[in-house]
C-alpha cells in the first residue's frame, strides 16, 4: 500500500467529487462576485487603502503560520512605497520584510504571467535574502539536495519524533516541478478556484525547497485567486483564515497527502476557509471606513509628521500600549518630545488617559 500520494502510479491525476464541492464552490464564486461590486462602489482611494489592508495581513499572516513575527507598519509601509500609495506615518523596512512583499508583489501584480523555475527561484531568493533560514545556511533560489537527507515534517521530541510527511525524492524534483509549471500555466479547463486549491496542495507535497514551501505556496494560491477574478486586487485574505484554522489546516494537508489521489476533504476545507476569509473582508472594509471617517473628521486639525505616523499605527494595528517611551522610540525622538506631542492629541481630543493602568501612563484613541 502507498505511505504518501504521490506514491500512486497516477499521480498526479487528483480526483474529487464534483456533487460534493459544487454547492460551496458556487457560494465562493457569488461572494467573489458580490464583494468585487462593493468595493467598486467605495472609490479609488477607499479600493487602495482595503487593498493594501488584505495585501499586508497576506503577507503578515502567511508569515505568521511559519512562526515568524513581522512589523505590521514595516510591511504596510512597504507595500505602500512599492505600490504608489499616499499613507501617512511611513517607517522604513528591514530587508526580509521587502523580500517577502517583493514575493507577493510579484504573485498578485504579474498573476498573467506564466509560472517558471526562474521566477519561483527569484521568490525563493527574496525570501531568504542573507542565504539563511534563521541561523542555517540554505541553498537559496536552487531545488533542494539530498545533502541534509530525506526532506520530512515531524514533530516531537528527539528521539521519539513522529514523521508526518516524508517528501518525493530530490532526483524526482526537476520533472515533478516540470509537469506541476506546466499545469499551472496550461488554458484552465478546471474552475479558476479549484484549480488554486489544487496547486497548494500539490506544490506542498512536492515540497521542492529546503526552507519557504509554505510561504511560496500560499503565494501562487494568492496568484492562482488573483486569475480566477482576472484582476490584481483583491480584498480579503486567505493566509489571514488559514492562520486562524493553522490546526485543521495541517491535519487536512496531512490526511491528504496520504493514501488515495481523491483529495475532496482537501477541497472542501480550501473552499470554506476561502467562503469564510471573504466573508471576514467586512472586518477589513469597517476598519478602512473608520479610518477615513477619523482623517475626514480631523482634517482641519494640524498633526506633525511623528504624530501622523503613530495615529495611522493606531488606526491598523498597534501592538501593545501607546505609552511615552514607546512614542519616544518609534519616532527616534526624546520623551520630553513625545510627551508634548501627546499632551496637544490630548488638548484636541483626539488622545486620553487609559483605565488600564500598570507601571506606565498608557494612551488610547478617543473613539
Amino acid at each position: 500500500m502507498n505511505t504518501y500520494i504521490y506514491q500512486n502510479k497516477d499521480w498526479p491525476n487528483f480526483l474529487w467529487d464534483p456533487q460534493a464541492i459544487i454547492s460551496i464552490l458556487s457560494r465562493v464564486r457569488n461572494k467573489q462576485g458580490i464583494l468585487t461590486g462593493k468595493m467598486g462602489a467605495l472609490g479609488f482611494n477607499l479600493q487602495s487603502e482595503a487593498y493594501l489592508e488584505s495585501l499586508s495581513q497576506d503577507v503578515i499572516k502567511s508569515s505568521e503560520i511559519e512562526g515568524e513575527i513581522l512589523n505590521t507598519a514595516q510591511v504596510r509601509s512597504s507595500i505602500a512605497r512599492k505600490l504608489g500609495i499616499n499613507i501617512g506615518g511611513l517607517v522604513d523596512s528591514d530587508r526580509n520584510v521587502d523580500g517577502i512583499v517583493e514575493m507577493m508583489l510579484d504573485a498578485t501584480q504579474n498573476w498573467q504571467s506564466k509560472l517558471s523555475a526562474d521566477r519561483l527561484y527569484a521568490w525563493h531568493a527574496a525570501l531568504f535574502p542573507t542565504g539563511r533560514s534563521g541561523m542555517y545556511k540554505i541553498n537559496v533560489a536552487s531545488w533542494r539536495d539530498n545533502s541534509k537527507g530525506p526532506m520530512q515534517v515531524i514533530s516531537g521530541p528527539m528521539g521519539n519524533e513522529t514523521i508526518h510527511f516524508e517528501a518525493p525524492e530530490a532526483k524526482m524534483i526537476p520533472n515533478e516541478m516540470k509537469a506541476f509549471m506546466a499545469w499551472i500555466n496550461k488554458t484552465p479547463k478546471t474552475d479558476a478556484v479549484l484549480k488554486a486549491a489544487i496547486a497548494h496542495l500539490w506544490f506542498l507535497t512536492i515540497h521542492p525547497f529546503e526552507d519557504g514551501n509554505g510561504r511560496i505556496a500560499r503565494a501562487i494560491t494568492d496568484f492562482l485567486l488573483c486569475r480566477s477574478e482576472q484582476k490584481a486586487q483583491r480584498f480579503y485574505s486567505i493566509s489571514a483564515q488559514i492562520k486562524k484554522q493553522r490546526k485543521t489546516y495541517y491535519e487536512v494537508l496531512e490526511y491528504s497527502q496520504k493514501g488515495d489521489l481523491d483529495i475532496t476533504a482537501w477541497l472542501l476545507w480550501f473552499l470554506d476557509c476561502m467562503e469564510k476569509a471573504i466573508d471576514a473582508s467586512s472586518e477589513i472594509v469597517q476598519k478602512i471606513m473608520s479610518k477615513h471617517k477619523f482623517w475626514d473628521n480631523h482634517k482641519l486639525v494640524t498633526f506633525n509628521d511623528r504624530q501622523i505616523k503613530i495615529l495611522e499605527m493606531l488606526l491598523s494595528d498597534f501592538f501593545g500600549n501607546l505609552t511615552t517611551s514607546k512614542w519616544a522610540k518609534l519616532n527616534k525622538c526624546s520623551t520630553d518630545t513625545a510627551l508634548r506631542d501627546i499632551q496637544d492629541l490630548m488638548d484636541k481630543n483626539i488622545l486620553t488617559k487609559s483605565d488600564s493602568g500598570g507601571r506606565s501612563t498608557n494612551y488610547e484613541l478617543i473613539k
